[in-house]
């Protein structure tokens, strides 16, 4: 059975011979389904290699190099939470913990419509295999955040991007190009959840504990699909000459609300009015 929403949209981009999310009674499908649940379940993390295929990712850097000039870069500093100072909390806390970061994110809303990233967010197909591979009973949608939901992260020589959460639940995330060397993901899994903020453990890691610290090394074409509000995580200074590109689909269980204007300004350089007129609307009680 093809589970209907045009999946011949983007069967030139994802290999659909090797990985065929779109058949729901197909056996390699069910296969890959279950061992992605127990692998999320194990380590909060799963990589797919060679998902997308080589002329897809070949197109997606194209595009995004072409967009260069509109990319938002950032050379500055902030927490884990890309929250405010907090006075209220002790110095050292992760709350004040204030790191080195450079990066660039070419916004969501920047990209044509025609986009390949587009193509795959767009997708029905693509979004009930995620719901299907996260084993969660409650439904996921596509993220109403229309700068971060689902942008490029681009990091040239030199960049680093520090210990932080992210603001959506779940994040796919898609290798175009990697670095020379380093450019590595490191994370530390379901380090904290709605119940409990775990500051302890996440000072510690701020402090260099390498203890729960996993190292995902990816390659493109690769999707990743990671628990990012969850799970603490970083990617490592970039080496060498070349530019590390990652398109970052996201998916959320709450399709009306986004990042917090701050965390908005933080990552993709601007917020806009509906980040405003949804900053107060209940998440899950976690610090963004």
């Amino acid at each position: 059975m093809l589970l209907a929403h045009r999946s011949s949209v983007i069967e030139d981009i994802i290999d659909l011979d090797t990985y065929p999310i779109h058949r729901l009674d197909s056996p390699v499908r069910a296969e890959l389904v279950a061992e992605t649940r127990s692998q999320m379940d194990a380590h909060g993390c799963f990589r797919i290699s060679d998902f997308v295929r080589p002329e897809a990712i070949a197109s997606m850097l194209a595009e995004v190099e072409s967009l260069r000039a509109a990319i938002t870069w950032a050379e500055m500093t902030h927490n884990p939470y890309a929250a405010p100072d907090d006075a209220s909390f002790p110095e050292n806390h992760p709350r004040r913990r204030f790191q080195e970061r450079q990066s660039g994110f070419l916004n969501s809303d920047l990209l044509p419509a025609d986009s390949m990233l587009n193509r795959i967010y767009d997708a029905d197909v693509m979004t009930h295999f995620v719901w299907e591979c996260l084993g969660s009973e409650r439904p996921i949608y596509r993220w109403a955040d229309p700068l971060g939901c689902n942008p490029y992260g681009i990091m040239d020589p030199d960049h680093v991007f520090p210990w932080h959460f992210d603001g959506n639940e779940f994040t796919v995330s898609i290798l175009v190009q990697a670095a020379d060397a380093g450019g590595i993901f490191e994370y530390v899994p379901d380090i904290r959840s709605p119940e409990a903020e775990s500051y302890e453990r996440v000072q510690a890691i701020l402090d260099g504990s390498r203890e729960g610290v996993r190292e995902l090394d990816l390659r493109p074409g690769d999707l990743q699909l990671f628990k990012g509000r969850f799970s603490m995580h970083r990617v490592t200074r970039i080496q060498g000459n070349t530019t590390r590109y990652i398109a970052l689909p996201t998916y959320v269980y709450d399709p009306f609300r986004m990042n917090k204007p701050h965390h908005a300004e933080t990552f993709y350089g601007r917020a806009t009015e509906l980040h405003t007129s949804r900053a107060d609307l209940l998440v899950d009680g976690l610090a963004e």
